[in-house]
């Protein structure tokens, strides 16, 4: 079976390793979700990864509601990844963007008072996190039908931008009970038109997103993440195993280039799930690369390999603190403990400044 430091070919991108970035919300780019120079010392620190996947970036100013997140909808925008993009090339490494719609979880404030968007008219629990701090979320209105289209537009427009900056796929957010999240489930989408109600209904959004997407950058350069196992954001599904075979069989038939799983286990450390891991009904119906994300440990993950459960594995919260990460996994290094008082701050401290083994070494 394979190793951690084997290479894997992801569609068209050959990846060096399996130790993939997965996607963090860092919060460095401007008030203008406009990337900004120190990312790209970030994300060129973490070139040896086999795929970085970006922070979750916003397609649109309707999609977007987190501080200082970058987006990916103009021409600024475009221009502010290049640099970040090429410094990964420089490295070695492969990058996809990820693209971004929110849908309720976007704050009123980021939107000129108006609502957000969603699946149906319902609000999202907890508080939302705004530029003048924590605020409770408001109802969203559902999507109108003929709003659809002008929805598709957007994902096509921010997927011909990445391919603008240089990117070398992308991957779409259908996670984590973000827009694309809050269609799919059943806890979220009352609707009683052609995109809710049946499974089918419900994973049409999903498929048009993607085969746009896809139409744009290549099947063999589009990703999808998926988070099945339990609710996120108060989006939850009533039966995971039937809606998300057919998400993935749906997924399998446009021919994209890997699937990302975010499954806490049991005792998941970011989120506890209420139902076992669909990982095994999804990688049934997919047949394509699998990659899991959550918790994993170098050992655990290369277990997870051996049983061929995976072909990759997604890493977060190790990343933030060990840039160097492969490198620590393959020699069995300590690593560095992160500082969650840094994860959504605006400055180098807890972004650029975490120690390579080198110099941890020689400390």
């Amino acid at each position: 079976m394979p190793s951690l430091s084997d290479p894997i070919r992801i569609g068209a991108i050959e990846a060096k390793n399996r130790v993939f970035m997965a996607p963090l919300t860092r919060a460095r780019a401007s008030r203008a979700h406009v990337p900004t120079p120190i990312m790209v010392e970030y994300y060129r620190q973490r070139a040896s990864a086999g795929l970085i996947l970006t922070e979750a970036t916003g397609i649109s100013r309707e999609g977007l509601g987190w501080p200082f997140a970058p987006g990916i909808w103009s021409d600024e925008q475009v221009e502010a990844w290049k640099p970040i993009v090429r410094a990964v090339h420089e490295e070695g490494g492969r990058i996809l963007c990820q693209l971004w719609h929110m849908g309720r979880i976007v704050h009123p404030d980021f939107l000129g008072g108006e609502k957000p968007v969603s699946a149906s008219a319902t609000t999202a629990p907890d508080q939302a996190h705004t530029y003048e701090g924590k605020k409770p979320y408001a109802e969203a209105r559902p999507l109108e039908l003929d709003e659809i289209p002008r929805l598709l537009a957007d994902y096509e427009r921010a997927a011909r931008n990445a391919v603008a900056a240089g990117f070398d796929g992308v991957q779409i957010h259908a996670a984590n009970g973000y827009l694309i999240d809050q269609f799919l489930r059943d806890g979220s989408n009352f609707r009683t038109d052609r995109y809710g109600g049946s499974i089918e209904n419900r994973v049409r959004l999903l498929a048009e997103v993607t085969e746009r997407v896809a139409s744009v950058v290549g099947r063999d350069r589009t990703g999808v993440r998926l988070s099945p196992n339990g609710a996120i954001q108060g989006v939850d599904d009533s039966n995971p195993d039937a809606l998300f075979g057919p998400a993935a069989a749906a997924l399998a038939g446009i021919g994209i280039a890997f699937v990302e799983l975010r499954e806490p286990g049991p005792e998941g450390t970011f989120g506890k799930p209420n139902h076992p891991p669909v990982a095994p009904t999804i990688k049934r119906a997919f047949g394509g690369p699998l990659v899991l994300n959550s918790d994993y440990d170098g050992p655990r993950a290369q277990a997870v390999l051996d049983a061929g459960e995976a072909d990759a594995i997604a890493f977060g919260r190790p990343f933030i603190a060990n840039p160097d990460l492969p490198a620590r996994l393959a020699a069995g290094a300590p690593l560095n403990k992160d500082d969650a008082r840094t994860w959504y701050s605006q400055g180098p401290e807890g972004y650029v400044d975490y120690p390579v083994l080198a110099a941890s070494r020689a400390a």
